[in-house]
């Protein structure tokens, strides 16, 4: 299996307080690997850093190759990104962002409306593609963000919160999505706060507190490495139930990091 996402001591600061300390993972294709942690400890500002929205203050990280910093164009053609909380443009129709979209990836119009189709049919979009986003619905919204997101079929898929807003056939619908696309090739990192969710779903999962991996592995082996220790017995035992809201994300220069990325032009 190809590595298509490397971390090596990377770390991010918020004036002065750090979000994520020292991390280092490798992610190969064909993984779906799942990021844990209570708020505040550091799963968003990881994946913005992965996405090349925030530079890290320390350390290195690669994606299929490509360094975060110095190729951040070359790392934003390979990947498709889902924030959490992301704005989106409300006067566009949901087929005009989907095209503009497509636009920036330089994604030939029949290539993307054959790579688009299925997706809409399984998230039962087709029919609004014509409203404009505004009077979108939050779980609308969310699936033309998955779709934006997977239509140019990128090696590395970057979730943050995807099930938010979606109902139970959107769900189960992203799921399948996710299998194949892992089986692929395709690295997937998928945050969330429903354990129940990632431990059926990812192949690894790290648990992240105060900005560092406290367990490592597949849910299999944590469970088995921890005394036959549930999922989420082992979350709340490694993070002692929760954590601060991650305040610093949403203020300051990481406001504009609940946007959509620029693919590379």
């Amino acid at each position: 299996m190809e590595t298509l996402i490397e971390f090596s001591d990377l770390a991010r600061n918020y004036g002065g307080r750090p979000a994520v300390c020292g991390l280092s993972l490798s992610i190969a294709s064909g993984e779906i690997f799942g990021l844990l942690g209570p708020n505040g400890a550091g799963k968003s500002t990881t994946l913005k850093m992965a996405a090349t929205l925030l530079l890290p203050s320390a350390g290195w990280g690669r994606i299929a190759g490509y360094d975060l910093e110095t190729q951040a164009d070359d790392v934003r053609r390979r990947i498709g990104y889902v924030p959490e909380g992301a704005e989106l443009y409300e006067v566009l129709t949901g087929g005009e962002f989907l095209d503009l979209v497509r636009d920036l990836h330089r994604l030939p119009e029949a290539e993307a409306q054959r790579r688009r189709a299925p997706l809409l049919d399984a998230f039962e979009l087709s029919a609004d593609l014509g409203r404009v986003i505004g009077d979108y619905s939050k779980g609308m919204k969310q699936k033309l963000l998955l779709v934006a997101a997977l239509q140019h079929e990128p090696p590395v898929l970057l979730l943050d919160e995807p099930l938010d807003g979606l109902d139970v056939s959107a769900q189960e619908a992203l799921k399948q999505v996710l299998r194949e696309r892992a089986a692929a090739g395709c690295a997937v990192v998928y945050s969330s706060h429903i354990l129940e969710v990632v431990e059926k779903l990812c192949t690894r999962v790290a648990i992240l507190t105060h900005g560092r991996v406290a367990a490592l592995g597949s849910p299999r082996e944590l469970v088995e490495r921890h005394s036959g220790a549930s999922l989420s017995e082992l979350f709340l035992r490694l993070t002692g139930g929760g954590g601060e809201d991650d305040g610093a994300a949403r203020t300051g220069e990481a406001a504009t990091a609940d946007q959509v990325p620029p693919p590379a032009g």
